[in-house]
């Protein structure tokens, strides 16, 4: 059989070269690259066929510049124009043609070979950060529509999409305002995709998304309802675990407040939780991870970060560390945290706390405040996924909380940006254990960002292994038990899609993972179709380059290498 491969762009029946408006995206067709691959592959006497198609929609005109994946605005509103991909794809000379493509979702595609192929994995796709932002109001509502028939196209089980406490609960505590987020679910609903939920507790710097006004105000006056550095630095991102049992919140306290929260919550989404709504993900903390803000901002790619800074210096904190070691007979280690610990940006060895040897971190007063440190976050954890697995647990969906992956200094034994971000874990001490057994304890699962990190891609001197620490939490995960699912870290990570692939279908296969996230970046000429060949290849064999034609091997390897210079941060 002759060999051939034919990559055919299909945007609609397009007669003229003008934008075409998002409503006539909607009602007549779906505009779709298509790459359609035959590839003769010959094994003994028979020739087997393997086709594939990537269907590809370029969304990036509706969601916006590429470099603001977080925001959802366009230069043009409600338009999409392919003059562009159209000019690259001739520059690059390929082939195309202009027609209608009836296509199936690519994940249900049935293959042709006798291959076995790979246990189907959970794929979802995190919706943007900003897709409601004043309550009412579905951001770019006919993109985000677009955007939805596209991945359901393409195959992705469903979509995460993130419900600010800012937004729903923003102007006085018990009034909330669900109903942007309620249109969404019904958008979500329509295209026949699953949701995931998570509920953020948190704000956002970018997009700028602050906690609920009432609560601002009350920090106003009551600054020690935040953490609180050394230097007291207030961190306004969240609230300090400290005030979970305090009624400081218009005589409520914090945990009081997220309950009602959640109840309001699942009174207000009954209509889809347990068919539309699968799972829903408890804010723990900054970002909605289970830690403490030891770094307020996250570095930058390919730069070393230093160890953080303890965050146990507002008066809450510092009352309950007092009584911590009046009850072990040390009253004088209850007056603050170490004098000797490093900085936010300074390495390990800029102070003595955290020197490898002789460090004060392994001394009986190290000891005696990491414990302590630590045992706060793992209380502070186990009380809200306590709280979500009650109201939750009769409704039919999973419950998660997010754990960071605090790689940074991993190699060296004190593990610094882990234990300032309260996880007591040093070369000589598990500090996932206790972390695991709260998750188990309420039947939750733990997800884990960072799976596209990859050791060889960070620098030798942070001693940094993401790889490793990973290995160790889904270790002590499996050990309890506990289910784990993914997220990405960044957008744009070299090598980060094929090391996504080799998380999610490793010896430890996760039950989820969500990529972050949906806008103009992800529908970016430059990304969306390495996605889709990701999204192809996790469900069908792969061929060898050996057992594939030379002209073949060339086509192939020109989808794979493309990449996006740029590394796009994405948080929750």
């Amino acid at each position: 059989m002759a060999e051939r491969s034919l990559w055919s762009v299909g945007i609609g029946i397009l007669k003229e070269k003008k934008p075409f408006s998002v409503e006539d995206f909607e009602s007549n067709f779906l505009f779709e690259f298509s790459v359609e691959m035959e590839v003769s592959v010959m094994s003994s006497s028979q020739a087997k066929i393997c086709k594939t198609e990537l269907g590809c929609r370029d969304l990036r005109s509706c969601f916006g510049k590429a470099n603001d994946q977080n925001k959802m605005f366009s230069r043009k509103p409600n338009t999409v124009s392919f003059d562009s991909q159209i000019s690259r794809l001739r520059k690059a000379g390929l082939r195309f043609t202009v027609k209608a493509v009836d296509s199936e979702p690519i994940l249900e595609a049935k293959s042709s070979t006798s291959s076995k192929s790979h246990n189907r994995s959970r794929l979802f796709v995190g919706l943007p950060l900003d897709v409601v932002s004043d309550g009412t109001t579905v951001n770019q509502a006919r993109a985000i529509a677009a955007g939805l028939k596209a991945l359901k196209l393409l195959g992705v089980e469903g979509v995460e999409l993130p419900v600010w406490w800012g937004v729903v609960e923003n102007e006085e505590m018990g009034k909330y305002n669900w109903s942007g987020y309620l249109a969404v679910a019904e958008m979500v609903q329509k295209a026949g995709l699953k949701l995931h939920v998570s509920l953020c507790f948190h704000a956002s710097s970018e997009p700028k998304i602050p906690l609920p006004k009432w609560v601002v105000k009350i920090g106003e006056s009551q600054s020690s309802i935040f953490f609180t550095d050394r230097s007291g630095q207030h961190y306004q991102g969240c609230l300090s675990l400290a005030v979970d049992d305090l009624a400081v919140l218009d005589g409520k306290t914090a945990i009081q407040v997220y309950q009602d929260f959640c109840e309001n919550f699942k009174s207000a989404f009954s209509p889809f939780i347990g068919s539309t709504i699968t799972g829903i993900s408890m804010g723990l903390g900054p970002d909605g991870e289970l830690r403490y803000p030891s770094h307020h901002k996250p570095a930058k790619s390919g730069t070393t970060t230093g160890v953080g800074e303890f965050q146990c210096y507002d008066t809450n904190m510092l009352n309950l560390l007092k009584q911590y070691a009046e009850a072990k007979g040390n009253p004088l280690w209850g007056l603050g945290g170490p004098h000797d610990a490093p900085t936010y940006d300074q390495p390990p060895n800029s102070n003595n706390f955290f020197n490898e040897h002789g460090g004060s971190w392994g001394s009986p007063y190290g000891d005696f405040f990491l414990s302590w440190y630590s045992s706060e976050l793992v209380s502070h954890g186990n009380r809200l996924l306590s709280l979500a697995s009650s109201v939750f647990g009769d409704s039919k969906v999973d419950v998660y909380g997010k754990v960071p992956l605090m790689h940074s200094w991993y190699k060296t034994r004190a593990h610094p940006s882990e234990v300032t971000a309260g996880f007591y874990n040093t070369a000589s001490r598990d500090g996932y254990e206790a972390v695991a057994e709260i998750f188990a304890r309420n039947s939750c699962k733990i997800i884990l960002p960072g799976m596209d990190l990859s050791d060889e891609h960070q620098p030798h001197d942070s001693f940094s292994s993401p790889e490793l620490l990973l290995a160790q939490i889904q270790t002590t995960c499996n050990k309890h038990k506990v289910k784990v699912a993914g997220q990405n870290l960044a957008s744009g990570v070299p090598g980060g899609l094929e090391q996504i692939k080799k998380n999610m279908l490793g010896e430890n296969p996760i039950d989820l993972f969500t990529y972050q996230r949906m806008g103009a970046h992800f529908f970016s000429p430059e990304h969306f179709p390495s996605f889709t060949e990701f999204v192809r290849s996790l469900n069908q064999p792969e061929l060898h380059p050996d057992d594939m034609p030379a002209e073949e091997v060339g086509a192939t390897e020109s989808v794979q290498t493309s990449s996006d210079p740029n590394i796009h941060l994405q948080t929750a």
